[in-house]
Formats: C-alpha cells, structure tokens, sequence
C-alpha cells in the first residue's frame, strides 16, 4: 500500500510538472487579450468554481490518512496539515490560467466576449441556475417516454407476432412461449 502511495505521488508530481509546462507553451499562442476575455467568459459561468473544494477535500484525506497511522497526534496533524495545505492555496491561480488558457485556444476573443456577455444576462444567469434543474426534469421525463415506448413496442410486436407465427413475445423479459398450431 505504501509503494501504492509513493507511486501515486511520484506520478501527481509529474503530471503538474507536465502540465505547468504544457500550460507555459500553450501561453505562449494566445495574447493578453484573449487570456483577459477567457478570464472573464470563466467567471461568467463559473467554470472552475466545481474545483474549489480540490484543495480542502484533499486537505481531508490526508489528514483521515495520517490520523488513522498516528491517531495520538491528531491535533498535531491537523495543524501541520491546515498550514500545508493554505501555503498550496496560491496554486489555484495555476488552474485559472491553464482554464483560460485553454478557452483562449479554443474561442476566439469575439466569441469569448459573447459567451461572458449571455452568461452574464439575466437570461444566461437563470440558465446557470436553473439550468440543472430542467435537465433533471427532462431526464425524467425522458425516462417515462421511453418506458411507455418499451411498453408500447413489446404489446404490439407481440400481437403481430403472435398473429403472424403463433408466438407470444416476453412483455417483460419471461420466456417466449411457443404455441401448438
């Protein structure tokens, strides 16, 4: 498990490496100004706001790590652990530019613009908002659709079948019955 472990951070290790120089090169194909609209196009849909527990959910797991191998030192390793992890806090503005970065590359400062612009609309903020909501709703009603369709196929292939072969289809997943003619 401890191999486990310093394998896992070993390889942690290199990918924000790897990426903290991807990130430099990537830099390096947009200006200033699309970095800046990218910037402000995140904000407006908030694009990172779901990593913000990152750092204090990974400040938990080590902490319940440490504790469970040395459990009469908590106090301590909540300390030492707490203090760690808002020295690394910093690191967040990496991600906010790697993110904006990476929507530079992909809009151009024109769509950029109009994307911070909606999202910042009264209409784009109740997308934001209400956005989940109705997609929950729709897969929902999605669900009942297609269970009505399921039902609907199976009954009417089943009468045509049996009308046409003497065979009864399973309706709900039995076993086809073969009738005597």
């Amino acid at each position: 498990m401890i191999k486990f472990a310093g394998f896992g951070r070993t390889l942690a290790a290199t990918l924000i490496v790897s990426a903290s120089l991807a990130g430099a090169v990537r830099a390096q194909d947009v200006t200033d100004e699309q970095i800046k609209a990218a910037r402000t196009a995140i904000d407006a849909i908030g694009a990172t706001s779901r990593f913000d527990n990152i750092l204090p959910g990974l400040a938990a797991r080590v902490k319940s790590t440490l504790i469970q191998a040395s459990p009469n030192h908590e106090s301590e390793i909540n300390t030492v652990v707490d203090e760690q992890a808002l020295a690394l806090a910093s690191r967040r503005a990496d991600l906010e530019k790697e993110a904006a970065t990476i929507y530079a590359k992909t809009f151009t400062q024109d769509e950029l613009k109009a994307i911070a612009d909606f999202y910042n609309s009264p209409v784009g903020k109740k997308l934001l908002s209400d956005g989940p909501i109705a997609t929950r709703e729709v897969m929902k009603a999605a669900e009942i659709w297609a269970n009505g369709v399921d039902r609907d196929l199976r009954a009417e292939s089943g009468k045509k079948l049996d009308a046409m072969i003497g065979t009864t289809t399973p309706a709900e997943g039995g076993e086809a019955q073969t009738q005597q003619q």
